[in-house]
């Protein structure tokens, strides 16, 4: 039996390893009280949204302990992905599962006797194979993690039995430290999960559900495949899932897609092994750009740069939805998630629910998708719906990252038509959908308005002058408004409130607000608008050199294959975008840049720091050419601009520069510093109007500039 017996040395210095083996500067929220918690050999239950952090926060305690720490993980892919990037990082793991044949386990088992190991990584089915419990039991494990620890709960949305022998580890264990991490799992599940691993003193760590890099956007499912090929030209940088219901319908998909020059893979559970795994290792090497999967692909994808998220077809639940969008931009780059809503894909998933014969599970079933319904027919703050339904509040009227928040907004007077809308739910009796009650409204002769006679009551036809989109939107501003109520059922017929009948009785008057839409009757309630750039294309940050950005990523791609590794293995996007932003010249300021560790810094420094300092000195040589300014008032198409002020702006430029360790160019190119010397702003708002001047640019450098700018001008006024 092993005991925890807490660290081997003095206290470890945690930031000190989090940059030497890591590159990261400083801990991401809650990290650090989760790894305090592991190191005083307590229990913790993490709860992290997808690219959060949640493997940090045991793979560094696992670094301080004397022994091993066991990690769990249902996912084959994912450990592999793990392993790789921890060894590339000069930290001993080693996973095993069915993929390691039996000469290759019995080394591992080796050298976890020998101590050799500090992370070892298994499936939850390998407690059950013959003599691996007595292999344990040799061992001295220090922690124990159980990632995607909702598999254990018949509450979550991806129950695992084989997850349920994962307490005897708590009997052969007794007095090691567990951590059980997910990213998905709302409070009736964490309990669950406390309950079921058996620590009930377990402190549980519940991070914000709000990946605040990710934009949700809802698109009618309308010419679906023409809106996916914009959004594929939209993230030329990145990698995209494309999630599909069927089988089928992924190996349909990616083939039209090929046909149209766009280089795509099926991914499904019904291929081939060896298929699977070599589609799943060309996208993590960045040989292929574009996966259509169903939901079997995915979780065990530790990608950092998927920049783009499709949902071509309706998840049946709102966890799953939140746990593949989660798969996108886990770099903290800005990512797109975009849901083609339909409400065919609802009866095709009804239709299924429908022939689950446990009747619990089945209402179940019906009450998870009405919440993904209801998520796709939201009219408020998708984010917001979404934090929401795991009891997050956000307080935030508007989160500027989905396409509900992102739209342009018009107020109506809705008096009369809510009034139309509300009588005819009453004359209906309040028993019916809405399409029903629309097609009361706009004077339907269906069969079925016909067989109940609706076609004779007041209200049949009183709103004929109103689109079908129009008036489903209406009664949603209703409900909104709380005027409206919808069952939880699966016909979610629609009733009036109390606050409704007074509205009715009262003959109040009644503003609603709605997307704004150029043409009404083309357009469908949730037509997105357009994000901001840096929102749709997971572009770089301010500043960034898109040509050296290209260079560093093509000296990466070759780093990655002479080393037969993912190319986000040898450093992420994020580190790119810094290079190509600050320029670093010098080893030491390689170390500033997120994600550079010392091994990585010692294996790959030399070749980015030589792409950068070639690519900067073409850059300054090619400046030299443009450094001497014309003479004021020479006609050769230049502004006509003040020599003195243009060389006090220049050198100003290049001590700042200095200071920085960038190119004189990168801080403002010569072009900019004449348009001041012409221009000659005296304030912010002036010099916001100059060319090259953008918001990062203007709150790094305005003051500096305006400094000079006003000395000058004063200097020449006195004389």
């Amino acid at each position: 039996m092993s005991e925890f017996r807490g660290v081997a040395t003095a206290e470890p210095d945690l930031r000190q390893i989090l940059k030497t083996r890591f590159g990261y500067d400083d801990f991401r929220p809650m990290q650090l009280e989760i790894i305090g918690n592991v190191m005083a050999g307590r229990d913790s239950l993490v709860l992290m949204p997808t690219g959060g952090g949640k493997s940090l926060c045991y793979q560094l305690p696992a670094l301080c302990l004397d022994g091993l720490t066991l990690v769990i993980s249902p996912l084959i892919a994912l450990m592999k992905d793990q392993v790789d990037a921890l060894r590339s990082n000069g930290i001993a793991a080693a996973y095993i599962n069915s993929s390691v044949p039996p000469h290759e386990v019995s080394g591992i088992y080796a050298a976890a006797r020998a101590g050799r190991l500090k992370l070892l990584y298994i499936a939850p089915e390998r407690l059950a194979v013959g003599g691996f419990d007595e292999f344990l039991r040799g061992l001295r494990v220090d922690q124990i993690a159980i990632d995607e620890a909702h598999c254990i709960s018949e509450w979550g949305h991806d129950f695992r039995p084989d997850y349920r022998n994962l307490r005897t580890l708590r009997v052969t264990f007794p007095r090691t430290p567990v951590m059980a991490l997910t990213a998905t799992a709302t409070a009736k599940v964490r309990d669950d999960i406390a309950e079921q691993l058996g620590m009930p003193r377990a402190r549980q760590f519940v991070s914000s559900f709000n990946r605040e890099n990710l934009t949700y956007l809802v698109r009618p499912k309308r010419r679906a495949f023409d809106q996916l090929v914009q959004l594929l030209r939209e993230h030329p940088d990145g990698a995209a899932i494309v999630y599909c219901s069927s089988r089928d319908g992924t190996e349909r998909l990616a083939a039209e897609l090929s046909s149209n020059n766009w280089l795509a893979l099926p991914y499904h559970a019904g291929m081939d092994q060896e298929v699977r795994r070599d589609t799943q290792e060309r996208f993590i090497r960045d040989e292929v750009r574009i996966i259509v999967a169903t939901i079997a692909f995915g979780m065990g994808i530790d990608k950092p740069d998927v920049r783009l998220i499709a949902h071509y077809d309706l998840p049946k639940t709102l966890e799953g939805y939140y746990q593949e969008t989660g798969r996108a931009g886990r770099d903290g780059l800005p990512s797109n998630c975009v849901l083609f809503f339909s409400a065919g894909d609802r009866a095709k998933l009804e239709y299924f629910i429908n022939d689950i014969e446990d009747s619990t599970e089945r209402e179940r079933a019906q009450q998870k998708l009405n919440q993904m319904i209801a998520f796709g027919e939201a009219r408020t703050c998708r984010r917001a719906f979404v934090l929401g339904y795991f009891g997050e509040t956000y307080d935030r009227p508007d989160c500027g990252g989905c396409d509900v928040c992102l739209a342009e907004r018009e107020t109506f007077d809705a008096t009369e038509i809510a009034q139309k809308v509300i009588s005819a739910v009453i004359r209906t009796g309040e028993r019916f959908g809405p399409a029903h009650v629309i097609n009361v409204l706009r004077g339907s002769r269906g069969r079925r308005v016909l067989e109940l006679g609706h076609d004779q009551l007041t209200v049949h036809g009183i709103a004929r002058g109103h689109g079908r989109e129009e008036l489903k939107e209406i009664v949603g501003l209703l409900e909104d408004e709380g005027l409206l109520q919808r069952s939880p059922n699966k016909y979610a017929t629609v009733s009036v409130t109390s606050a409704g009948h007074d509205f009715l009785r009262q003959r109040e008057t009644l503003s609603l607000r709605r997307i704004k839409r150029a043409a009404q009757s083309n357009s469908g309630p949730n037509d997105p608008p357009t994000p901001a750039d840096g929102a749709r294309t997971g572009g770089a940050a301010l500043g960034i050199n898109r040509e050296l950005f290209q260079r560093l990523r093509d000296l990466r791609a070759a780093l990655a294959q002479s080393r037969n590794l993912p190319p986000y293995m040898i450093v992420g996007d994020q580190a790119l975008q810094e290079m190509a932003t600050f320029f670093p010249r010098t080893r030491e300021g390689l170390t500033h840049i997120t994600g550079v560790s010392r091994v990585k810094l010692d294996e790959f420094g030399d070749a980015f720091l030589n792409a950068i300092r070639s690519f900067g000195d073409a850059q300054d040589l090619a400046e030299q050419a443009n450094l001497q300014p014309p003479t004021r008032g020479q006609d050769n198409g230049r502004p006509d601009f003040d020599p003195e002020l243009f060389e006090r702006l220049r050198e100003l430029r290049r001590r700042l520069a200095e200071s920085r360790g960038q190119p004189a160019y990168v801080v403002f190119s010569n072009r900019t510093l004449e348009a001041m010397a012409q221009a000659m702003p005296r304030d912010h708002a002036g010099f916001a109007d100059l060319p090259g001047v953008g918001p990062a640019k203007l709150e790094e450098f305005a003051d500096d500039f305006l400094q000079v700018i006003r000395e000058h001008t004063a200097a020449r006024d006195a004389e």
